[in-house]
């Protein structure tokens, strides 16, 4: 027997005064017709793309066992509660990124697989990336076909950045068109805005910070109407969903009141938060949210930028990032930078937990989700690109088996990888950069 029941369109939103809020997926959103067990929803796909600059430590890295026997290394201790959902892929290079301008370089190549024109004006050319090419066929049925998020703004450089290839090279993961690079965004403030919506005016967004209110106030109403229709888990969904769309914007709102506060940063936009920490978690946060409400099914997030010479004494650690990076084979240089590297995962960590803690149909957002991790440069010192540093999490929607250290060929391009998690997504590429094929142990 088949019980029928009112049936929510998938892209339901609540709408208020200059908000548009998307909702999470709800068993309401199911066929009308279902039998009265659970029917798994259909499972969409999800890939993100994470990176860190100046490379890792590779032998404090790279596990020395292959296959499902691999040991957690230093780095890695911060994933090892995500084994089951993990893929080490190493043996792959980038001739791409093989340059004296290893800077500009390494982000603009890492998931193009193309070298750009060399230029310092406004002619600027390279590849196309996987998340563009995700984005043109997994993201047009979202709200955003894309998000495009950092943690430091270098948008104010002009000229050459790095030997003859202008700034923009380094600005930024993602190309659209081989002429037009996506900006990163940094502040949370803007990024949760084109989630939601502003609402209202400049004028009005200051009076609902002043008052202590939120944008769900301009929804609330709907949002009560529509779960008296709804059933008890839906209801439970809903309510943990907006109450973490309402705490998320009040961490933003908080950062930005304290901003303002300090006098030593005037320049500051109000929503870029002070602490380091604070800004990745709120980012990582609203990526995690933008998946679950189904908002975008595509990111590039850039946790920090090429030469960023960030001190991070929290982990005491308070030399510059890029200084530290030209370690020369110190000892006490090197183990700075596997404290920076195994810090940068601590935070990403903290997105997976989210991640896999946050139901989504039959399994959980990383279930579904291929998210890759890395960065374009191996040896920071030698400035090479080979071995490099790579970390698949996620199960892909059952199309991944996680826990386990993958060993390829020296130098197979890391292109390979890229076509292959495009593959486990549901997108169809043939070739990207100088791909050669895919990998099939993956």
């Amino acid at each position: 027997m088949f019980l029928t029941k009112k049936r929510l369109p998938r892209r339901t939103f609540l709408r208020g005064i200059g908000a548009a809020v998307a909702l999470p997926l709800l068993d309401s959103m199911l066929p009308a017709q279902t039998p009265l067990a659970k029917t798994p929803a259909k499972r969409v796909p999800r890939l993100g793309f994470v990176y860190v600059p100046h490379g890792a430590i590779m032998d404090r890295w790279t596990p020395k066992m292959e296959g499902s026997d691999f040991e957690i290394t230093p780095i890695l201790k911060p994933l090892e509660r995500f084994r089951d959902r993990l893929n080490i892929v190493s043996g792959l290079g980038h001739r791409a990124a093989d340059s004296t301008a290893v800077h500009s370089l390494s982000p603009t190549t890492w998931l193009s697989g193309v070298r750009p024109k060399p230029t310092q004006g406004v002619d600027a050319y390279a590849g196309v990336t996987a998340d563009q090419i995700a984005a043109q066929q997994i993201g047009q049925d979202t709200i955003l076909p894309s998000m495009e998020l950092a943690i430091e703004d270098h948008s104010g450089l002009i000229g050459a950045c790095d030997r003859d290839y202008g700034c923009i090279y380094m600005n930024t993961l993602s190309w659209r068109t081989p002429t037009t690079p996506m900006p990163m965004e940094i502040n949370p403030r803007k990024v949760f805005e084109r989630m939601f919506g502003s609402g209202g005016s400049a004028e009005d967004r200051a009076a609902r910070n002043k008052e202590d209110r939120s944008i769900l106030d301009a929804v609330m109403h709907q949002a009560s109407n529509l779960q008296l229709s709804l059933g008890a888990q839906d209801r439970t969904t809903m309510s943990d969903y907006l109450e973490n769309v309402r705490e998320i914007e009040r961490r933003i709102t908080r950062a930005g009141e304290q901003v303002s506060a300090d006098l030593t940063l005037p320049d500051e936009p109000a929503g870029i938060p002070f602490s380091y920490e604070q800004h990745v978690g709120i980012m990582f946060d609203l990526l995690a949210l933008a998946y679950q409400a189904d908002i975008t099914r595509v990111f590039t997030f850039m946790m920090a930028r090429e030469v960023s010479n960030r001190t991070y004494p929290q982990v005491s650690v308070p030399d510059g990032h890029h200084a530290t990076s030209h370690h020369q084979n110190r000892p006490e240089k090197i183990e700075k930078l596997v404290k920076i590297q195994n810090y940068h995962l601590t935070l990403f960590a903290k997105f997976l937990d989210k991640m896999r803690n946050t139901q989504d149909g039959d399994g959980s957002l990383l279930d579904h989700a291929v998210i890759l991790y890395g960065s374009n440069m191996s040896n920071s010192n030698a400035h090479n690109h080979f071995p490099l540093p790579n970390l698949v999490l996620g199960g892909g929607a059952g199309s991944i088996k996680g826990g386990r250290h993958l060993k390829y060929e020296d130098h197979t391009p890391m292109a390979n990888l890229l076509v292959t998690l495009l593959d486990k997504s549901g997108v169809k590429q043939e070739t990207l950069g100088d791909s050669s094929g895919r990998l099939a142990e993956l």
